[in-house]
């Protein structure tokens, strides 16, 4: 593999510096495990050109390849980025913010915004000579490294625990990875952990606790989101970017995407981020201005399984604080009711965790946190079909129609205006 991009890492709390082929073990950066476990960042070469003024014509994330640690020769791509930036006038009326856009990830290949993440950690684990990658997942992540092993040829294993949404479950099974579902969570970890010691898997996922985030190449991947966005806003940022939160691995790429835009002179400007969370650990920390965060109790189950983690990360704080941005817990509350209207208003149909960053905004809007003309941008990270099996309710209520005369009666009765 071509190292001569990354020069070396560094963490991103203390800026303790280590050599480009440091074993990244998802504990993060020695010196800060005591303290605040800190996650690193690779430390590139200066890019030839700007994160645009470099993009090429592929049709992938792969155009910013001068941005990211392989080279576009290098890349398991299956036409990930490029997803649309949506106006969203209706849903954003009701919310009070009409200049809301929707980044709409659930448009890349395994229909989530992971696939960022899994074209770099396959590319990088295929030059490296691995043989297997695995993830430890509830879903989304799972099914996208299995997609992009597919496609490199690689073997892929995803642990996972019950309660994950089975619809994401058989996806990665039809794309051929192993799947080993545990009754402990920490169990996936310590599988994970002796597998990358006994058999040198590469491993995309933290397996560690406390969480510092994922492989930080991997993570490199969701900068793109960032460029995407400023590129089709004619070069300029929103006021405020919202995404859904669990360990903060998107926050914190798309977080340093910005920067590296507003560092080069891109943008003139950066943007505010909100993690729509679950639990709340963000929002404690940033009240409490610590630096490490504390494990919140689990007081219900969270229909946005993806990001219902007990605890994020510093990571995910650093890009907060940086921002001057907000963390909002975000309970079940209405979260099937937002679903159903971005379908409704918008025609995006997303999954339940991707519709917390809507409500997000509604709170900071009450608040007046978010002002009426800030434009927000709100990252939706998958699609609906991912667990449409907690979405969905039951379909006993339709009517079944014995001729047409009774489907134009029922459509008569019910108040639909024929004649529009």
């Amino acid at each position: 593999m071509d190292t001569g991009r990354v020069l070396e890492f560094a963490c991103i709390r203390c800026s303790t510096s280590y050599p480009a082929d440091v074993t990244i073990d998802s504990k993060g950066c020695v010196r800060c495990q005591d303290t605040a476990p800190a996650n690193l960042r690779p430390v590139y070469a200066a890019p030839q050109s700007h994160p645009l003024a470099g993009a090429t014509t592929s049709g992938s994330l792969w155009r910013f390849a001068h941005m990211l640690p392989c080279t576009e020769a290098e890349a398991v791509s299956l036409g990930e980025g490029l997803t649309p930036l949506l106006a969203a006038p209706r849903i954003g009326a009701f919310l009070g913010v009409p200049n809301l856009a929707i980044k709409d990830e659930g448009r890349n290949p395994t229909w989530s915004h992971k696939d960022r993440f899994s074209t770099i950690a396959v590319s990088v684990a295929r030059a490296r000579g691995a043989k297997i990658v695995a993830t430890a997942s509830s879903g989304n992540a799972g099914a996208s490294l299995a997609a992009y092993a597919a496609r490199a040829g690689l073997k892929c294993v995803v642990t996972t625990f019950a309660g994950s949404a089975g619809a994401m479950l058989a996806q990665i099974r039809k794309y051929g990875a192993t799947v080993l579902p545990l009754v402990s969570k920490m169990d996936r970890w310590s599988l994970l952990e002796q597998a990358a010691a006994r058999y040198d898997w590469f491993i995309a996922s933290p397996y560690h606790g406390p969480v510092v985030g994922s492989h930080p190449l991997g993570i490199e991947g969701y900068k793109t989101i960032a460029y995407e966005i400023v590129e089709q806003s004619n070069g300029t940022a929103p006021d405020w970017c919202v995404l859904p939160v669990c360990y903060g691995d998107a926050l914190s790429g798309v977080w340093a995407g910005f920067c590296e835009l507003f560092a080069q002179g891109s943008i003139t400007r950066l943007p505010r981020l909100v993690a729509a969370e679950v639990h709340g650990s963000l929002a404690d920390a940033l009240a409490s201005g610590a630096d490490a965060l504390s494990e919140r109790k689990l007081l219900f189950d969270s229909l946005a399984v993806s990001i219902g983690t007990p605890r994020s990360t510093f990571q995910a704080l650093k890009a907060l604080r940086e921002s001057g941005g907000h963390a909002v817990p975000v309970n079940n509350h209405g979260l099937i009711a937002m679903q159903e209207r971005l379908a409704r208003d918008e025609g995006i149909f997303a999954e339940l965790a991707s519709v917390t960053p809507l409500i997000a905004i509604s709170k900071l809007k009450d608040q007046g946190v978010i002002a009426d003309t800030d434009r927000v941008v709100a990252v939706v990270t998958a699609s609906g079909l991912k667990d449409l099996d907690r979405s969905a309710g039951s379909n006993e209520h339709d009517q079944i129609f014995q001729t047409t005369d009774d489907a134009w009666r029922w459509l008569d009765k019910n108040g639909l205006d024929l004649a529009s």
